[in-house]
């Protein structure tokens, strides 16, 4: 039986669904098992699939953008010299933020739920940049007539339009995750990381695809205006249309909100009718019995007559987080935390500083063209040649990425978590070490799989320990009885694992460069990626924490 067909008791071993849920039914109901924390009730597939699909969107927007942000903030008259500045103005913001933001999430008390206000808010600020540097130059040619006020207007309505897309673009996938840990049982957060990763890897391979279609001289090309406009229409209505979706997957509990005594033994109790307005029979919960520690600590019964909650805010220790105790937390974080992020840390830098730089790659070593000649040059064009190629490779490794995400269903249960990190990082370090020791095409792109395998990993294994850890953490605080630590939740590790991405862009954005210069050939950037992953393998190996 693989790990998604079973139900993990809070011993941590698994028995089948069926098992769980009849011993759940018992003849004594009001008996809760006292070393059991409580899980949300398992998911339909259907209601996974709807908020897994987002990251589809996410990522088809995300692939538009890798297409079409060079040419398009070229074409409006950016300096190169200021081009690396715009790569290097979101990842920052977001290292400083992301944290904030996830923090800030824990402790939301919108109706909605705590944490999609923020995945609604930074889904529009993604349609927002993405509509100012797709179409931002089309705007401003409409509106302005001067030339010089035209061009300057131009750069910076594209530059903001970038910056807010890759802002917005790399913070929702923290609410989005945490989110995923709030509503779903253990089992369901397996099964929907799995989904997530696939779904990202199809949407970027669907995005890639619709970029490579030449648009400009299809009747639906003639009628927008250009191959911008028209692939800003496929994502933006892509993305919308997921975003709403997403939003009514799976049904959140309002943090801070009064909520009746029914409705939470219905919560800890994992009954078919969580989440609806019914009230169990008589006699299906005592007060006496009742387990005042429900997932997001919504509320607590005042005492064993009553029959009231009070909310989470007059609990002791439930607060704000304030900027003072949100260093303090991150400065506190567990050692096992720590170490998960620093090989997410190693794991993006590897990865980023490949797939950033492959296309420039393939055109000049590869296909050994100049990009500084003349454009209508042999050489430049041979080295567009190069970056079609090598657009291709990308759309390889996406595919490859899907196809891995679902077949880690299979893989995993026989390596665990830690050959499938291990596995991840050892391949993607062969496979970029061969692609710089012998840039042939073909092999090149076959190799591109390797790619793949490394971006479903980064995607679902860090995240699939954090879950572990979670759980572990609540086991044990069930069996010792001490309360969570209020200055930390789910939404500030998740967080804190997704701004190593941001740091990741920042060590690739100042490191890479540099390094080009001083070896004078792009085949140093997949060396040094390769060797980047290697290391990675020793100190997944060697420091992250797994269960047992």
């Amino acid at each position: 039986m693989t790990r998604s067909a079973a139900v993990h008791t809070d011993t941590g071993s698994p028995l089948p669904e069926t098992e769980v849920r009849s011993s759940s039914s018992s003849s004594n109901p009001t008996e809760v098992p006292p070393n059991e924390p409580p899980e949300p009730p398992r998911r339909s597939l259907l209601r996974l699939l709807m908020h897994s699909g987002l990251m589809f969107g996410r990522e088809f927007c995300y692939a538009a953008e890798g297409a079409f942000a060079t040419p398009v903030l070229l074409s409006v008259g950016l300096p190169r010299s200021l081009y690396s500045l715009v790569w290097l103005l979101s990842p920052c913001l977001g290292f400083i933020l992301q944290p904030i933001v996830g923090s800030a999430s824990d402790y939301c008390r919108s109706k909605w739920g705590r944490r999609r206000p923020y995945i609604l808010a930074l889904g529009i600020l993604m349609v927002l940049g993405m509509t100012l540097f797709l179409n931002g130059d089309a705007l401003v040619t409409a509106t302005i007539k001067n030339r010089k006020q035209r061009h300057i207007w131009g750069v910076l309505i594209t530059v903001f339009g970038v910056v807010v897309f890759d802002f917005s673009a790399d913070f929702i996938d923290s609410p989005i995750k945490a989110y995923l840990f709030d509503v779903c049982s253990h089992e369901d957060k397996e099964k929907a990381l799995h989904f997530h990763a696939l779904l990202t890897g199809l949407g970027g391979a669907a995005g890639y695809l619709i970029g490579a279609i030449e648009w400009r001289n299809t009747s639906l090309g003639q009628i927008l205006g250009s191959e911008y406009q028209v692939i800003y229409i496929f994502a933006a209505i892509i993305f919308i249309v997921l975003l709403i979706i997403h939003m009514f997957s799976i049904p959140e509990i309002p943090f801070g909100q009064d909520v009746g005594c029914q409705q939470l033994y219905l919560l800890e109790h994992n009954t078919p009718t969580y989440g609806t307005i019914e009230s169990p029979a008589s006699g299906q919960y005592n007060q006496n019995s009742y387990n005042s520690r429900s997932l997001s600590g919504i509320g607590k019964l005042e005492d064993n007559s009553q029959t009231t909650c009070i909310k989470p805010s007059e609990e002791k220790g439930s607060k704000h987080v304030t900027l003072k105790s949100l260093i303090k937390a991150l400065l506190s974080m567990p050692s096992h935390y720590r170490s998960l992020c620093v090989s997410h840390l190693i794991g993006w830098t590897a990865f980023l500083s490949t797939m950033l730089f492959f296309t420039d790659f393939a055109g000049q070593v590869m296909y050994k063209g100049n990009p500084y000649a003349e454009h209508n040059s042999t050489s430049y064009l041979t080295y567009e040649r190069g970056v079609e190629i090598g657009s291709w490779g990308l759309c390889i490794n996406a595919i490859f990425s899907a196809i891995y995400s679902y077949l880690q269903k299979i893989i995993l249960p026989v390596i665990g978590l830690k050959g499938m990190y291990f596995v991840g990082y050892f391949l993607f370090g062969l496979g970029t070490g061969l692609i710089g020791l012998f840039p042939n095409v073909l092999s090149t792109l076959l190799l591109c799989t390797a790619f793949g395998v490394m971006s479903s990993t980064l995607y679902t294994v860090p995240f699939n320990l954090m879950a572990e850890y979670h759980r572990k953490e609540k086991i044990e605080r069930t069996n010792s009885g001490t309360p969570l630590n209020e200055s930390r939740g789910k939404g500030i590790d998740c967080a804190a694992l997704s701004a190593m991405v941001q740091l990741a862009q920042i060590l690739v954005g100042v490191g890479v460069g540099a390094l080009v210069n001083l070896a004078g050939t792009v085949k140093v950037v997949v060396i040094t990626s390769s060797a980047i992953s290697l290391f990675g393998c020793c100190f997944v190996g060697l420091f992250v924490q797994y269960s047992q």
